[in-house]
């Protein structure tokens, strides 16, 4: 009998693997932040003698939720400039509060509480946009998440760096810096196509291309953007990145509400993948992505939350109910984003929007231990039918009772074992403070 770190006992789980297996009186054993074997838990006793046991019974088992898309430190700005439209309340509102209030403690003080909120509704990784990313890798791996983050590029000057050439050398600090964490992963993200020069779109892709790490930005968010877009370039959108090299299987574009049928022929022959965000998209009215036809095209298709500025929370299992929901009332069809689709946007499917797929994003042999405990003896959770449907339609994120990241407990029946929640709280409170001043100026 192999003696191993860690065995997950008696759950009913879901693997979201290519057969969607779900497996009743289920063990996962986990050895070196890895999953090892995953099967009944007879067989799994038989083989394995753990130096510590989770009893999971009456509850659901599963890979950890994969936020393809926010901006974390942004938690600090949760709720400053609601009710607007996207460039009123960016231009207007976001912009000028990030530059007078953004700085390093920011950041880390930001990301740390979404860090906070992420894994206790039971998220693993994200993929981040902002602005001293440094920070947020930082609390990241304070709080033993995994990332994919990467410096916003603009053209003009952010908080942290006063030209384009700076954004990306301190963007290729970053790619040598945490090259090789276990947790950290870095992505090339120039904001935008509207805030972004093809001068400098065309530095980050070759940066990006020197590494082999994917390049992410905001794209087609709404019909104004599409149509300023359009009067720039002379042709779509998608066309333009077409001609500049951009369009390849590293390429992530957040949003894409505006992608017509030859936008998206273009991103399936190409192989780039999309990160959904309804929630900022219904609460912006920018519109209804299209993601039934991307999915029919076969793109890849992440979830997101976008930011707490534009959301406002950073819950997947929310994120999920909104996703599943929006596109039935936008199509009129009930039977469109059925749940079992959503859940995998929000597992698997994310994964390979970020180019994890080999090692995140469900529960097999060979990939990394980012596993969740959701407790089934509850209420709102009685009777189960099916366990697609109550994570969709039922659940929330204090359902989540457990989080290994990397085969380390991070949260064990709801305690955070790596972040002092209280501290991280107060720390951002006061930072709102100051927040809250700077907008009387």
């Amino acid at each position: 009998m192999q003696e191993i770190d860690l065995i997950i006992n008696g759950g009913k789980a879901l693997l979201i693997d290519s057969e969607n297996t779900c497996l009743d009186r289920a063990s996962v054993a986990i050895n070196a932040g890895d999953i090892i074997a995953v099967g009944h838990t007879e067989n799994i006793a038989k083989q394995y003698h753990a130096k510590k046991n989770i009893i999971a019974k009456d509850s659901l088992i599963m890979p950890g939720f994969v936020n393809c898309h926010t901006h974390a430190a942004m938690t600090c700005f949760r709720g400053i400039a609601d009710d607007l439209e996207l460039m009123d309340w960016l231009n207007n509102y976001i912009f000028p509060a990030e530059a007078r209030n953004v700085n390093k403690e920011l950041a880390y003080w930001g990301s740390l509480l979404a860090a906070t909120e992420m894994i206790k509704s039971g998220t693993t990784t994200f993929c981040d946009m902002y602005i001293f990313e440094d920070e947020t890798a930082r609390a990241a791996k304070t709080a033993g998440m995994r990332c994919l983050i990467g410096e916003v590029l603009f053209d003009f000057p952010s908080p942290n760096f006063k030209t384009p050439e700076e954004g990306l050398a301190y963007t290729r600090a970053l790619i040598e810096k945490w090259e090789d964490d276990p947790l950290i992963n870095i992505i090339v993200e120039p904001h935008a196509l509207y805030t972004c020069s093809p001068a400098l779109l065309i530095e980050a892709k070759k940066l990006a291309d020197n590494y082999n790490v994917s390049l992410g930005f905001h794209l087609l968010e709404n019909a104004a953007e599409k149509k300023q877009l359009e009067e720039k370039f002379g042709k779509s959108a998608v066309s333009f990145l077409k001609d500049i090299g951009y369009l390849n299987e590293r390429m992530l574009a957040f949003h894409c509400v505006c992608l017509s049928e030859e936008d998206m022929r273009l991103f399936a022959d190409h192989g780039c993948k999309t990160g959904h965000n309804p929630a900022s998209n219904m609460k912006l009215a920018s519109g209804v992505a299209p993601v039934p036809d991307m999915l029919k095209a076969g793109i890849t298709v992440g979830l997101g939350t976008d930011g707490c500025a534009s959301n406002n929370n950073l819950d997947m299992i929310k994120e999920m109910s909104t996703a599943a929901k929006l596109h039935k009332v936008a199509r009129l069809d009930p039977t469109v984003m059925d749940a079992r689709t959503v859940v995998r946007m929000a597992t698997i499917e994310g994964a390979k929007a970020l180019c994890m797929e080999k090692t995140i994003g469900s529960l097999e042999e060979g990939k990394k231990a980012d596993i969740i405990i959701i407790g089934l003896n509850e209420p709102h959770l009685t009777p189960l039918y099916n366990e697609y449907s109550h994570l969709v339609y039922a659940m929330s994120g204090a359902d989540v009772d457990t989080v290994l990241i990397n085969g380390k407990i991070v949260m064990e029946n709801r305690k955070l074992l790596t972040i002092n929640e209280e501290e991280v709280m107060q720390k951002v409170r006061e930072i709102a403070v100051k927040v809250k001043q700077s907008l009387r100026k």
